[in-house]
């Protein structure tokens, strides 16, 4: 046996559909030998809050050891992973091949999916992670105002977080009547005039907007589209979309990830076949079908067809770059620029892309900010976790305070609007992709 890892991480597909899965004596069993490891090594402690919960079960038990642990309180433990991968990605010595096969997201995601099955999920969390149903009532314009006062006035904030447990302080995203899909209604389904393909693009991008991108915060996606536009890349959307999946997916509930799959995944098929790629503008979404999927369905030939043609924003810009077929005429410098690297960008494993390309702006100084917001898309919202959700964010919050910067933001929008929230001084964030679309003065 080798102390710690020496190989490249690789992922096992999950069996998600077979029985074995669902099997609490086998869940719990795997529970405690992982946690036992973990126990014994610690080098996560300073990531999420799962596992300074599980290091004080273990240090407060009979035993100080995983054995003295009442298992019914292993819940604590899971319930504060948001599955951000960061552990598995950046810190864990074990992860397979290693003999002891540690992949600690996915069995997390295992008793997720158990407990969703039990039927022990609060209602609100099944609520709050339906995010097209939500988004298509919020953004109705007879309603859209009143949705947004209310999430803003502190008597029914309150009595949010009295009856539905979403905290007082936590930042809810706006809505916006005008989406982005209503916006750019007429590139739905459009076709490609002549396009500059490259030796790993094709020039012809197709956006999957995303929930957050489509009603919360379509300025940031127009952003996206101007830009990809200013370097001559046909851009269009797709015929018809919903969620990913991933708010589903973090609630253990399997069987809906399934039929978003059924839902989207033919439609990109659809576009890539006919020459384009596909971007999404958050990084949740991009890893959703760029590793979640795969794994879900590693037999199925169009989920790995959408695997190999779906990029990160920057990621593809910067592909463009190394075949000289972008723009590099900018127009005005951003000064100092700080950027938070989102936790399911980091975990693609294609280097800091977006900090590369801001670097190229004349005059422009950029550091990133490489620890984990807290956000999670609902955590931060949670009563219960709203507060180790800000304590997770202290460290972001204070390196963007110490830098003195002119801009900052997250690749991912809602870790940035939660690191606007905790920094309480009314400097706001900007998506690094507004930062670029200023850079080239469009």
């Amino acid at each position: 046996m080798k102390e710690g890892n020496l190989s490249a991480p690789t992922r096992h597909p999950l069996d998600w559909t077979s029985e074995s899965f669902y099997a609490e004596t086998a869940l719990f069993d795997e529970l405690e030998r992982v946690f036992d490891l973990c126990h014994g090594c610690r080098r996560c402690v300073s990531l999420c809050q799962s596992f300074p919960s599980l290091f004080d079960l273990v240090d407060e038990s009979p035993t100080l050891e995983v054995d003295g642990i009442d298992k019914k309180d292993y819940w604590q433990v899971v319930d504060h992973c948001y599955l951000c991968d960061l552990c598995y990605m950046t810190k864990c010595p074990y992860t397979p091949p290693h003999e002891w096969n540690i992949d600690f997201p996915h069995l997390m995601l295992r008793a997720k999916a158990v407990k969703y099955k039990n039927g022990q999920t609060k209602t609100r969390d099944k609520l709050i992670s339906n995010t097209d149903t939500i988004g298509k009532l919020a953004s109705i314009p007879v309603v859209v105002n009143t949705v947004n006062a209310v999430n803003n006035n502190g008597a029914t904030r309150k009595f949010l977080s009295k009856t539905l447990g979403i905290h007082e302080d936590a930042k809810i995203p706006e809505y916006h009547a005008k989406t982005l899909r209503k916006t750019y209604k007429d590139l739905i389904g459009r076709e490609a005039d002549s396009t500059t393909a490259g030796e790993y693009t094709t020039g012809k991008v197709t956006l999957f907007t995303t929930c957050y991108g489509n009603y919360n915060e379509p300025q940031a996606v127009d952003d996206l589209v101007r830009v990809l536009q200013h370097n001559s890349i046909e851009v269009s959307l797709l015929n018809k979309e919903q969620c990913c999946g991933m708010p589903r997916l973090e609630l253990g509930d399997l069987e809906s990830v399934k039929k978003a799959k059924e839902a989207n995944i033919p439609e990109m098929v659809r576009k890539i076949d006919a020459g384009w790629d596909i971007i999404a503008p958050v990084p949740s979404c991009v890893l959703m079908f760029k590793q979640e999927l795969p794994l879900m369905f590693p037999d199925d030939v169009d989920v790995q067809k959408v695997k190999a043609a779906i990029y990160d924003p920057f990621e593809y810009l910067m592909l463009r770059y190394k075949e000289e077929l972008m723009n590099t005429d900018f127009k005005q410098s951003l000064g100092k620029v700080m950027i938070h690297s989102a936790c399911h960008q980091r975990v693609q494993n294609m280097g800091p892309k977006t900090r590369q390309l801001l670097s190229l702006v004349p005059d422009t100084e950029v550091s990133t900010v490489d620890r984990c917001s807290g956000h999670d898309g609902t955590y931060a919202l949670k009563k219960e976790f709203h507060e180790a959700s800000v304590k997770i964010c202290r460290p972001v919050v204070n390196k963007v305070k110490q830098g003195e910067v002119d801009y900052y933001g997250s690749d991912c929008p809602m870790a940035g609007k939660h690191i606007e929230n905790v920094m309480g001084t009314g400097f706001e964030t900007v998506h690094p992709i507004s930062m670029l679309r200023k850079a080239y003065a469009i």
